[in-house]
């Protein structure tokens, strides 16, 4: 045998490893992570001709000559007694029925900053990296895996305040975060050789990625999205939602007082969404008296809305929240990935002395993430019936894994990545993949 056709025997017994899947390159399809309610930033700025501040520091205090500041984390403001109250006017949104829709207070502007990065929803408050870490340690993976910033990695931060509504509605905030997220994802897959996208959520981010895919058409769908991971996505809504409403929220700060927050939670739209849903939780009592003064079930939201005092926000509720999640459709033709911690502790019930909302109530756990209940966060599982044998849906359940300790733990870390790699890796769609 001449040297020549040894070598070329060599090559050609080499050929099947050379080529085998094992040995090529992983193909990194364009990634858009979309955070969770109050995961991003929020900046804002005073039009001191049309801001009516609740005290005098209100005005200049937090913003001077019209500067922008960040509202949203600052945990400076909130730490403060005497800007909280400014924080809490300037931040809640005002419903108009005649227009039907929401607004900021008058003379607040806000914007959302980073929109197509990552940047904006690494920390909650920049200010305090040690103590306030969201998204980092995820991004930071993912960066060592090969994504980068701004050509196969990006970011959809929203103005997390602002909700969507069901058809015939105008949701003007929403509607906009929606055409720019549809913008972005058709440009990240442009710049990747029109490789289609995969969608990365967190929290409340999931529920406005299916929304997204529910309001564009299959093919679109089919053409830019390559896969959809929701995770701890709040898919019927938290009782904790409800406790909200009923004794405000303390946002885990020992010096305010829950009460103080409570309108301005009552006026965010996205809080509205995140109520125990109907469908969800059905006829089980939420909201319990022990002197049998009145239980409130989420099929009664609108009577429990009124009977706190939220009777303004009845009319939205039921008009633009309810039609949207009286059904929870699964995205045509999209595969989707739901990654849920469960074995925390997570408000079930609700129980109050004598139906007096303005102190804390006893309450009684069961499952979940800490923050979301298990029924929830597994409503795909148990209402997409056949999904996951058509390999459209594919469930995974972490145990002892919080709300944000699946952006964090290790373990969690580990089986978000495990997902892309095996989402990157797939290259042929199932021809069952219409719904």
């Amino acid at each position: 045998m001449s040297s020549w056709s040894f070598f070329l025997l060599l090559f050609l017994l080499q050929l099947p490893h050379l080529f085998s899947k094992q040995s090529l390159p992983l193909l990194l399809h364009p990634l858009i992570i979309i955070p969770g309610q109050g995961g991003n930033q929020l900046e804002a700025r005073l039009n001191n001709k049309q801001y009516k501040p609740l005290k005098q520091e209100c005005g200049g205090a937090m913003s001077e000559d019209g500067n922008w500041f960040r509202l949203w984390k600052d945990c400076s403001i909130l730490e403060n007694p005497l800007t909280l109250p400014c924080f809490a006017d300037q931040m809640q949104l005002h419903y108009d029925p005649l227009l039907d829709d929401y607004s900021n207070t008058p003379g607040v502007e806000t914007r959302v900053p980073f929109f197509g990065s990552t940047h904006g929803f690494l920390y909650k408050d920049p200010d305090l990296l040690n103590q306030s870490s969201y998204m980092a340690i995820l991004v930071n993976r993912l960066k060592q895996i090969g994504y980068k910033e701004g050509e196969n990695l990006f970011g959809a931060p929203y103005d997390f305040r602002y909700g969507l509504a069901g058809a015939g509605h105008p949701s003007k905030v929403g509607s906009e975060f929606l055409q720019s997220l549809k913008e972005l994802i058709e440009n990240a897959s442009k710049l990747n050789n029109n490789n289609p996208v995969i969608l990365l959520t967190h929290s409340l981010g999931g529920l406005f990625a299916l929304q997204l895919l529910h309001r564009n058409s299959p093919s679109w769908s089919r053409t830019f999205i390559k896969h959809f991971i929701a995770l701890s996505a709040p898919w019927g809504g938290t009782v904790l939602e409800m406790l909200i409403f009923a004794s405000g929220d303390s946002m885990g700060y020992s010096n305010i007082n829950p009460l103080i927050l409570r309108k301005e939670m009552w006026s965010l739209e996205t809080n509205l969404w995140l109520l125990p849903n109907p469908r969800t939780f059905k006829d089980k009592p939420i909201v319990v008296s022990k002197s049998n003064v009145k239980n409130f079930s989420a099929e009664e939201m609108s009577e429990f809305l009124n009977y706190i005092g939220c009777s303004h926000c009845v009319h939205p509720y039921e008009s633009r929240i309810m039609p949207m999640i009286e059904r929870l459709e699964p995205p045509a033709g999209v595969p989707m990935t739901v990654m849920t911690g469960h074995g925390i502790k997570t408000a079930e019930t609700l129980i109050y002395g004598d139906g007096d909302f303005d102190v804390q109530p006893e309450i009684v756990y069961g499952d979940g993430d800490g923050l979301v209940n298990l029924v929830s966060l597994l409503a795909p599982e148990n209402e997409w019936n056949g999904l996951q044998e058509l390999e459209l849906l594919k469930v995974i359940k972490l145990p002892n894994v919080s709300h944000e300790g699946i952006l964090k733990d290790d373990a969690a870390l580990t089986e978000v990545l495990r997902e892309l790699h095996q989402v990157n890796s797939f290259v042929v769609r199932s021809s069952s993949a219409v719904v």
